[in-house]
């Protein structure tokens, strides 16, 4: 029994969550360019929630606009899919599963352009959200709105917004809530400025370009959620032999959920009315600065420092390295007590961002994603520049002694760069016996500094190199002389007995 409108009144109740009886009743509200897992696991969970709770009532439209792949599956199962949530939150394990009745219709971009552009028409459609994987957002300054369909994404907004103006004859309001998802810095800003040119470059109306500027909300966003998409074929067919039906369309998320939202728009507060049914996990605010620092900084940089660490360690997933009371303790300690307090700002306190620090752990230990350390390891050293080098001049400028867990977290990021160059031309290293390939543009500057000289060399050479990290590291009281200790003890005494020296 394939999942579909039809086959809804068979599936059992028990232990999956339902469309509502008049899901499909609901008018169009939404047009959603991409179809990709994120759009699905996290913005369009947001929407069936909404719908759940009777303060949206709403469907989506989603626009394809790759060449890749069809809209069959959804087609043949009226936008229904299953949605799996598991993870840890607040300690505690979550394993949901939800039917999600959100999307009333895909259609192709190359194929059914009009009639993406009668739901431009729409007047229930005020909505539009994107998270697209073909040009993004980049202008592609040749691009014509009079194309079927235009070449780009922001093209084809372009053409959007021209029908719904022609439509409403330019009233204010029949503009448009637009929140791209790409994760770009500052992503409604950037598309509005592209769309605008677009105008320009199409000759279009002084008129029809002061009603993009002005009745159209372009809202950055940020959006934070681990959606790996569909289970692995085992998993796959165990949920569907429990739930009793098959589902090409499935996809797996963790629990946690982020999609901050950036406008002081009451008008935009109103439309996004979904938002009332996660509050938590929907934050619409007037400045999204804040959540994006908590991400880089906590997120992404927690994993930046224990990246090397578990490597170094043997452990080939976060999830493998969290179940270890060693690594559990560096982890936490670096996070809660070394970093959070490094990156407070007017609007980050201690509190906020120790709880962050915490949700973050609870993610790393979701025991149902396999999370490779050395995926994570791509590009190692711009994302040790982009997220830590900053919380590591905080720090300096707090306190007069190095931070200790960071020191360790550098030492084993240098231990892992430290390399051969292989046959093939590419920088390869060797930790517990195991060779591995460094992804990582600078790999060959490390590899150069590790011809240095003692471990003690080695660090120095690599700290002051102002081209790897825009600053002299080695200029850090102590840090030097800590991230070498701590290499020197990596190297002959490995991971365990180093972390518990401590």
């Amino acid at each position: 029994m394939i999942l579909s409108k039809q086959t809804l009144s068979s599936i059992s109740k028990e232990g999956v969550k339902l469309p509502l009886a008049n899901a499909f009743e609901l008018p169009e509200k939404i047009l959603q360019f991409g179809t990709g897992v994120l759009l699905r696991g996290l913005i369009d969970d947001f929407v069936d929630k909404g719908n759940r709770a009777g303060v949206f009532n709403g469907r989506i439209v989603v626009v394809k606009s790759t060449s890749t792949g069809g809209t069959d599956a959804f087609a043949t199962q009226n936008g229904l899919f299953t949605q799996l949530i598991k993870g840890i939150e607040n300690g505690e394990k979550v394993d949901e599963v939800i039917i999600n009745s959100s999307i009333s219709r895909v259609l192709s971009a190359n194929d059914e352009w009009n009639e993406i552009l009668a739901v431009a028409a729409n007047e229930d459609c005020k909505i539009i959200v994107s998270n697209t994987t073909e040009v993004g957002i980049t202008l592609v300054a040749d691009d014509k709105v009079t194309n079927n369909p235009p070449t780009s994404f922001p093209g084809k907004l372009l053409g959007v917004l021209l029908k719904r103006y022609e439509t409403f004859g330019g009233s204010l309001e029949s503009g448009f809530v637009i929140v791209p998802t790409e994760l770009v810095v500052s992503n409604g800003d950037k598309l509005k400025a592209i769309v605008k040119q677009l105008a320009i470059n199409n000759q279009l109306s002084d008129d029809f370009i002061n009603w993009v500027e002005t009745a159209n909300d372009f809202c950055n966003s940020l959006v934070d959620r681990i959606v790996p998409g569909k289970p692995s074929e085992t998993d796959k067919t165990a949920v569907e032999t429990t739930l009793g039906y098959t589902d090409d369309l499935m996809i797996m998320s963790e629990c946690y959920r982020l999609w901050a939202i950036e406008t002081s728009s009451a008008r935009t507060r109103e439309i996004l009315s979904f938002s009332k049914a996660d509050k938590e996990g929907v934050v619409i605010v007037e400045d999204i600065d804040k959540y994006r620092e908590l991400k880089l900084r906590l997120l992404n940089g927690t994993h930046t420092f224990s990246c090397g660490l578990a490597i170094v360690g043997g452990f080939g997933t976060v999830k493998e390295a969290m179940a270890n009371s060693t690594f559990s303790k560096f982890i936490t300690t670096v996070s809660h007590e070394e970093m959070a307090p490094s990156i407070l700002t007017p609007t980050i306190n201690l509190d906020d961002a120790k709880a962050f620090a915490g949700k973050v752990l609870d993610r790393f230990r979701n025991p149902f994603i396999e999370h490779q350390w050395i995926s994570i390891s791509m590009q190692y050293t711009s994302k040790m520049k982009l997220r830590n080098v900053p919380i590591l001049q905080r720090y300096a400028l707090n306190n007069t002694t190095p931070p200790t867990y960071m020191a360790l977290g550098f030492a084993a990021y240098i231990l892992f760069m430290k390399s051969s160059l292989n046959e093939s031309g590419k920088y390869v290293g060797e930790l517990n016996g195991k060779t591995y390939t460094i992804t990582d543009d600078l790999a060959s500057k490390l590899h150069q500094h590790w011809l240095a000289g003692s471990v003690e060399e080695v660090v120095l050479s690599i700290l002051k190199d102002t081209t790897l990290w825009d600053i002299d590291l080695s200029s850090i009281a102590g840090f030097s002389d800590k991230v070498a200790s701590f290499l020197q003890s990596l190297i002959d005494n490995g991971f365990e007995a180093t972390v518990n020296s401590i």
